[in-house]
């Protein structure tokens, strides 16, 4: 599967998370892509990723930071 996810850092959350199957990697790629320019273009300062995982619950595990607080990262560590 893959995700795209946006993410607003100075709020430390997710604005929009977006899934694809992995036969979706041209129209995910472009999603990403068209997310981007727009977000420039109006000048919004996100964090735009796509990443691929098996499942919703691998990527969370792999990529704590997008789903869990800076509180809940710290005492996890």
């Amino acid at each position: 599967m893959l995700f795209l996810i946006e993410y607003n850092r100075h709020r430390g959350e997710i604005v929009n998370l977006r899934t694809f199957a992995d036969s979706e990697r041209r129209t995910a790629e472009s999603s990403r892509l068209t997310l981007e320019l727009e977000l420039n273009r109006q000048a919004i300062e996100h964090e735009v990723v796509l990443l691929e995982a098996i499942d919703e619950a691998a990527l969370r595990r792999t990529h704590r930071r997008y789903f869990e607080t800076l509180g809940d990262l710290a005492r996890a560590s």
